[in-house]
């Protein structure tokens, strides 16, 4: 899972609504959390948002988090990349004159750093108050207490997960489009990923409490939940039941109100018949699937510890579109990983051909410390970066092609914002089709303006480099129509 998958708006973390007046007081302290990192992270963050208020702390609101008008910043980070640990220290390095001028106010670090680098970041960061571990989110507010009295930094980071995270308090950042976690860890041992290191072996919720809590969600006005886990499709194996997951994909298609059904990141390893026909069969499941191939050359797989080669993994994308022919695949791949040829780097090149992403997000190999892949003898720069380059032109020209697709279809978008960068200037809207791509939606004089969490059934006039603009002309026989 990575966090090039959302847009800035599905990364930004919970504020205080402002179409529920403003709040009386600072409660306890005014806080924002700051986060880095994939999805998983920011489903981390709603539950630190919602322990935080259930301790009697208010969110802030925008004004206030640009202002830097608060009592706590809260820094959920991540490690899975060596440009998200320079962020953090960086951040953490800019917070410390903030702290200067503000003393009284608070700064927290959690999440995957926290988890793996808890007495550097107190050491090198002494105004730093509190540093907490993936596992111990629930703890947040007691350190807190206890840095106030004490005038310490107060670390605890567990190694044994007591509880799971979903067990905890959440303030979503959005109404209608909701995370919900259904394991936790990773029992792979590929050598480029910190992730096991982390966020420990891979547990799995019960079912039931998976379900309502997907209940729950749609009873306070979700419309979509994605579920999430490390190795999504993995879930059930730890109890030996192969066809838990796609048993529970089917088990969303009874939730009355949930109109959609997602889910990332699976492992091409588990990704089994059965799931595929799940997806293809349950009405509210989105054929969207992000699959992580990471690399076409077999020879480096193997390196990674990656448990499948390029020809298995080009067949389930062909069960999947054989399935579902309209179904949009993304995935990740890494370029530059230690012992990479020339002839490895080809390969990788050939499967995306053949692959026809509709999107990739590519990222040189960075050696995290701890990984059996950082001690093997590295590719140099200049080669990664070439490599890379080439790698980029490739995928942006597929997808190119695959959105230019789209021009001319009526799509149904979930209407999640104006979230595009120039959507107050051009009055669109924006959210995601069935599929996953993002959409800006025009609104034609006369026609009613949609509301987050309306679906909106448009014709696409244009595809860009990276998302749709549906601009109809209803005059001319278009279509533009909005259902609540």
């Amino acid at each position: 899972m990575n966090e090039d998958m959302m847009t800035e708006s599905e990364r930004t973390s919970t504020l205080t609504d402002p179409t529920l007046g403003a709040t009386t007081g600072r409660g306890k302290g005014v806080f924002y959390v700051h986060t880095l990192g994939c999805q998983m992270n920011v489903h981390d963050s709603e539950r630190i948002a919602g322990v935080l208020e259930d301790d009697g702390y208010i969110p802030a609101t925008e004004e206030q988090a640009a202002d830097k008008d608060v009592d706590l910043i809260v820094m959920n980070t991540c490690a899975v990349r060596e440009n998200a640990a320079e962020r953090m220290y960086g951040t953490i390095g800019l917070w410390a004159d903030l702290k200067r001028t503000h003393p009284n106010m608070q700064i927290a670090i959690g999440g995957c750093m926290a988890q793996l680098d808890r007495k550097r970041i107190a050491q090198k960061a002494p105004w730093v108050d509190a540093v907490f571990g993936t596992k111990n989110i629930g703890s947040l507010p007691r350190l807190l207490d206890q840095a106030r009295m004490a005038g310490t930094c107060q670390v605890e980071v567990a190694d044994k997960l007591d509880y799971f995270p979903s067990q905890l308090p959440v303030a979503r950042a959005s109404k209608v489009s909701s995370w919900v976690s259904i394991s936790i860890g990773c029992n792979n041992t590929c050598t480029f990923c910190i992730v096991p290191t982390t966020r420990g072996k891979e547990h799995d919720r019960r079912p039931g409490d998976i379900l309502a809590e997907i209940r729950r969600c749609v009873d306070e006005g979700a419309k979509e939940v994605t579920l999430l886990g490390q190795n999504v499709n993995s879930f059930g194996y730890g109890i030996g039941d192969r066809y838990a997951f796609s048993k529970l994909l089917r088990a969303c298609g009874d939730i009355e109100g949930l109109e959609r059904v997602r889910f990332t990141s699976p492992h091409p390893a588990a990704f089994t018949d059965d799931v595929i026909a799940a997806m293809a069969e349950t009405p509210n499941a989105m054929h969207q699937l992000h699959m992580p191939l990471q690399s076409g050359s077999d020879k480096i797989l193997r390196a990674m510890r990656r448990s499948y080669r390029s020809a298995k993994f080009l067949d389930i994308l062909r069960k999947v579109r054989e399935a579902m022919p309209d179904a949009q695949i993304s995935t990740d791949v890494i370029v530059g990983f230690p012992g990479e040829t020339d002839e490895d780097f080809e390969a990788t090149m050939d499967v995306v051909r053949q692959a026809r992403f509709q999107s990739a997000f590519t990222f040189e190999y960075s050696p995290r410390p701890g990984t059996p892949a950082a001690e093997m003898e590295q590719v140099p720069h200049e080669v990664v970066q070439e490599r890379f380059d080439r790698l980029v032109k490739l995928q942006e020209q597929i997808t190119e092609e695959e959105l230019a697709k789209f021009e001319g279809r009526d799509v149904e978008v979930m209407i999640t914002g104006a979230q595009g960068k120039k959507d107050s200037a051009t009055h669109r809207v924006t959210g995601r089709e069935r599929t996953g791509v993002l959409v800006h939606i025009g609104v034609p004089d006369g026609e009613p303006m949609p509301q987050i969490g309306d679906f909106v059934t448009a014709t696409v006039t244009h595809a860009g480099r990276h998302n749709l603009i549906a601009d109809p002309d209803v005059n001319a026989g278009q279509t533009y129509a909005v259902r609540r």
